[in-house]
């Protein structure tokens, strides 16, 4: 009996093995075919410069989201163009911001329907910051697609359309239900998004069974599935004393300077080895289980090859296991300036007035913001009363964007690793995001639906660098990973005891 339910489940792999080739072949022909022309797309979009950064800049941003929706059209989608709301300007004006496409695909009720989320805005990008290329001008060097918005996020969306197009240029039915949600304002932090996700929870997203995103990278050479992001917290740190500036010759010594205060409330946050002093910051922080520890050890990151690539000595971990954990699931707190004060080159000797400096903590699962803000506020309060000076503080904070991690147990993470195996043939790294993308956990708290990351970007695609980039090879096999993506969603929506 046993042989003969091992010779059966061989069968039924065999029989599973071949059914899945006599779809996905013809599917990954036509992209390979096809490739010169998805690139070229490609480059159609890089060439439109969707900054988002400025509202004076926003009309490329809605000339970008009408090409995408006479995409997705042409494909026979329908697309609404949903209004997220305006942006008061500095002058008191009130300016429409970008709205976001709600695109569909025709519906069949007994399909499982797939959500996926992108956005099409991009970071500031200007040859003068150090680009060796045009930076809306994707060029190809060495098999890499070089041009702003190339890995983030236009490269995978453009991925999920010619997936999509894939199966109806081969005359293949679409597996699942398609809808997609194409955002112009990510780069600037998505305002009117979450808004959107709640009044439309009960319309555009009440039958959607599974969301996923691509605006993440791998962590290494091999593909990867992320379950897991950051959160984030902004702070703001203002200390204020005279009421102008002073003449360091006349009143050096003589008052309690601004910025002094500062740095000691700056240097209180962190010790040297990167470990935060704020009292209570770790206390919610899940303890590593043995099974969590054992995961970061198959993983493929090179501690000497990331440190040539940044160019640093050494890190403040001596371990991959350590380094992985230390980004992923640990907080971290990044002091990113000061303003008020060394902001102009030369020998300057005034005593600024008044100094701000900003700084962010990282935040993980079981973190809560609101907490983490009451804790940072009132550390830093004891230091400056400790200090007894006689200059003013005020402690504010923005952001506060919780962390998110997935189920790897979850339908989605078992297509996707199938998915994976097909295109790539091996099993694909599972990680986590050291950095935070709000979007994740706000649909999985809003919407109560599966979230996946599955990205397509490469280790190296230097996002919002002078360098970004995707190469073709990750865009093209991208391509295809997704296509496959949709047939695996579909088998285990069919045949759950598959999984």
């Amino acid at each position: 009996q046993t042989k003969l339910l091992a010779v059966a489940v061989m069968l039924f792999q065999v029989a599973s093995c071949s059914e899945s080739s006599a779809v996905l072949e013809p599917l990954f022909r036509h992209i390979d075919q096809r490739q010169n022309d998805f690139v070229q797309r490609l480059r159609e979009w890089v060439a439109i410069p969707s900054d988002s950064s400025q509202p004076s800049l926003w009309g490329e941003v809605e000339r970008m989201l009408h090409v995408a929706a006479d995409k997705i059209t042409a494909m026979g989608g329908t697309v609404e163009f949903a209004d997220v709301g305006s942006h008061e300007l500095p002058s008191g004006a009130s300016l429409r911001r970008p709205p976001v496409i709600l695109a569909q695909f025709e519906k069949e009720p007994k399909k499982a329907t797939l959500c996926f989320y992108g956005h099409v805005d991009v970071q500031p990008a200007n040859k003068e910051d150090g680009w060796a290329t045009e930076p809306f001008n994707l060029t190809e060097i060495d098999g890499n697609l070089y041009g702003r918005g190339a890995s983030d996020n236009k490269g995978p969306v453009l991925a999920w359309l010619h997936a999509i197009e894939t199966y109806l240029a081969t005359k293949q039915e679409v597996p699942v239900n398609i809808k997609l949600v194409l955002e112009g304002l990510e780069e600037s932090g998505s305002d009117g998004l979450e808004e959107l996700i709640q009044q439309r929870n009960d319309t555009f997203f009440s039958d959607v069974d599974y969301i996923v995103i691509s605006d993440n990278v791998w962590l290494s050479r091999r593909p990867a599935l992320t379950y897991g992001t950051r959160g984030s917290t902004y702070f703001f740190v203002e200390v204020e004393g005279p009421k102008i500036d002073l003449h360091s010759g006349v009143f050096g010594g003589c008052v309690q300077e601004p910025v002094g205060d500062l740095i000691a409330l700056l240097g209180s946050l962190l010790d040297h080895r990167g470990k935060i002093l704020v009292p209570g910051i770790y206390e919610s922080v899940a303890p590593v289980t043995e099974e969590e520890s054992k995961s970061y050890q198959d993983l493929h990151f090179d501690l000497e090859e990331m440190k040539q690539e940044i160019g640093v000595e050494c890190f403040l971990q001596d371990t991959k296991e350590a380094m992985l954990m230390a980004r992923w699931r640990y907080p971290s707190l990044s002091i990113h300036g000061i303003e008020g004060a060394f902001s102009q080159p030369g020998s300057k000797t005034v005593i600024p007035r008044r100094v701000v400096g900003k700084f962010s903590i990282r935040q993980v699962p079981n973190m809560e913001p609101a907490v983490v803000e009451k804790q940072v506020t009132e550390h830093l309060h004891r230091v400056f009363t400790r200090r007894r000076s006689p200059n003013k503080l005020k402690v504010s904070a923005t952001v506060g964007a919780k962390a998110w991690v997935a189920d790897l147990k979850d339908p989605q993470y078992i297509a996707g690793r199938r998915a994976v195996k097909a295109v790539f043939g091996g099993e694909p790294e599972l990680i986590r995001e050291g950095s935070t993308i709000p979007v994740a956990h706000n649909f999985q708290e809003l919407t109560g639906k599966s979230v996946m990351m599955l990205p397509i970007g490469g280790h190296d695609d230097a996002e919002h660098s002078e360098k970004e980039k995707i190469s073709r090879y990750n865009f093209i096999e991208g391509t295809k990973l997704f296509a496959a993506y949709f047939y695996e969603l579909s088998q285990l929506q069919q045949s759950p005891q598959k999984m």
